[in-house]
């Protein structure tokens, strides 16, 4: 059987011994290569903080990266979180708990009930329990219940294991016990629920994805096959389930209605490119890094930091050196340092709103290739050149200018072999969505620097080959997806016995 690692902030955290388990510090889970445990291996983030790019978070993003199984996921930390994605949740919870609980004439309004490991600590909430763990896999919960108009749950959080009072000890490591005795097994999730499709934009957005021609051909091409296409904003949020399937063409964030629009339509079962794992994987550049680490992908060498090991950027790259915001895009948050006194800097900058960053081997090249992955296969191949003077293919100038180097777009068959390759492996790690894979070629081989969700398609460029025959291919994606979902509920009629 596996082994269980339980993840703590401090040692006084937690106490108690694990059978067949170890107990490990967060700082050394996220930073010590050497403290990498199998894929096989169970993690339970018991962290203080699981907010947004705290420790906990990452500690839960690596294990995900590594292939460990870890409660809580880091999407159950953003659901819980960011409060909104709750509303999702809520009304099925609270028309269970209305079926299933009753009070008692003792109960002081509102009240509280912690839930450790779906075992509630009022035994009356106990199918509500466990449909709020299924829903949110997470250690210690707790939902607070309120009276109006009906019995409600008014909020769903987390809860310290430093928090917890002397009494709620043994029935929390009872439950822990009986947690990790149990097979871990992935929740199945609903198959995707013809044909309307939805463009999610943003028209005063000064670099999307895809501008205002390219969507154009998007709509022609779904005319052509069938499906309707019609260009949203973010005001249409509460129109969505108008759509049959989603198409995301705006910059991603996991904060930002884009992610709540990907949520929402995952939950509804609607095809959705990108899906909200892949805007969650792609986003966070360490989630990247460790990933392709840990799958043999080749890439620049990387350094997992926090802020007492900074140190190692000199020591083990050297300078210039690569720095990055884990969470960013388009080639903003992303610095290139010359020496020491820059890269203290910079360090100050970005700790201010994450625990970790992410340190890059420099490799100078001319150009960046960009391998567009759809579905698993790979759809167009470019070369990006850098902007004039600048060692990235977008110079961020003041006032908000944006200078872009040229371009070359190439068939992917006359494109270089393993550049192709590399580029479909490590999509293939975050999914099947539609990705953008970045990578620099050099005399010692091909290197992935970025997956990143949701990438650039535009009239004149990543079309300049296939013209029509692309935007063709991406909504005849999502016919496919419609058409799967649609036979997956239709029940066949078995043949008549003869």
């Amino acid at each position: 059987m596996p082994s269980h690692i339980i993840v703590v902030d401090r040692k006084k955290d937690f106490p108690w011994s694990v059978p067949n388990g170890s107990v490990v510090l967060a700082e050394d889970f996220v930073t010590h290569p050497a403290d990498r445990t199998k894929a096989s291996s169970r993690v339970i983030n018991l962290c203080r903080d699981y907010s947004y790019l705290s420790r906990g978070y990452y500690c839960s993003l690596l294990a995900e990266a590594r292939g460990q199984k870890v409660i809580p996921s880091t999407e159950v930390m953003l659901d819980l979180h960011w409060r909104r994605l709750l509303r999702i949740a809520l009304p099925e919870i609270n028309e269970l708990l209305r079926s299933t609980f009753t009070a008692s004439p003792g109960d002081q309004l509102p009240f509280t009930v912690d839930i450790f490991f779906r075992m509630p600590t009022d035994p009356r909430l106990q199918e509500v329990a466990r449909r709020t763990f299924e829903l949110f896999h997470c250690p210690i919960l707790s939902i607070d219940l309120r009276y109006r108009n009906g019995w409600e749950i008014a909020a769903i959080g987390t809860r310290s294991i430093r928090d917890l009072e002397a009494d709620q000890v043994p029935p929390f490591l009872e439950a822990l016990d009986r947690y990790t005795s149990r097979a871990w097994r992935k929740r199945k999730r609903r198959a995707p629920a013809r044909y309307s499709l939805a463009i999610l934009r943003d028209p005063k957005e000064k670099l999307p994805p895809s501008r205002k021609k390219t969507l154009k051909n998007f709509v022609r091409a779904g005319a052509r096959l069938g499906v309707d296409v019609e260009l949203i904003t973010r005001a249409d949020y509460t129109r969505l389930l108008e759509f049959d399937a989603l198409f995301i063409r705006e910059t991603t964030a996991l904060d930002h209605h884009t992610y709540r629009f990907a949520k929402k339509a995952e939950a509804e079962h609607m095809p959705v490119l990108d899906d909200p794992r892949s805007i969650l994987r792609c986003t966070n550049k360490i989630y990247l890094a460790e990933i392709l680490d840990t799958q043999g992908i080749p890439a620049p060498r990387t350094l997992i930091l926090g802020r007492r090991n900074i140190d190692r950027v000199e020591s083990e790259l050297g300078f210039p050196a690569v720095i990055k915001i884990p969470d960013s895009s388009f080639s903003r948050g992303v610095f290139k340092v010359a020496d020491a006194t820059e890269l203290a800097a910079i360090a100050r900058r970005v700790f201010k709103d994450s625990d970790l960053i992410i340190a890059q081997e420099y490799m100078q090249t001319d150009y960046d290739w960009r391998v567009g992955v759809l579905a698993g296969k790979p759809l167009f191949v470019c070369q990006y050149f850098m902007a004039d003077g600048h060692w990235q293919i977008l110079k961020h100038e003041k006032g908000g200018k944006v200078s872009e180097g040229r371009f070359r777009t190439l068939a992917v068959d006359e494109a270089p072999a393993r550049v192709v390759a590399i580029a479909t492996r490590a999509a293939n790690l975050i999914g099947d969505g539609l990705y953008g894979v970045d990578l620099k070629e050099t005399p010692d081989g091909v290197y992935v620097v970025e997956v990143n969700d949701n990438p650039n398609i535009d009239a004149g460029i990543e079309d300049a080959v296939l013209g029509d025959q692309l935007y063709r291919i991406v909504v005849e994606e999502f016919v496919r997806r419609l058409d799967r979902r649609t036979r997956s509920t239709v029940d066949p009629i078995p043949d008549r016995p003869s």
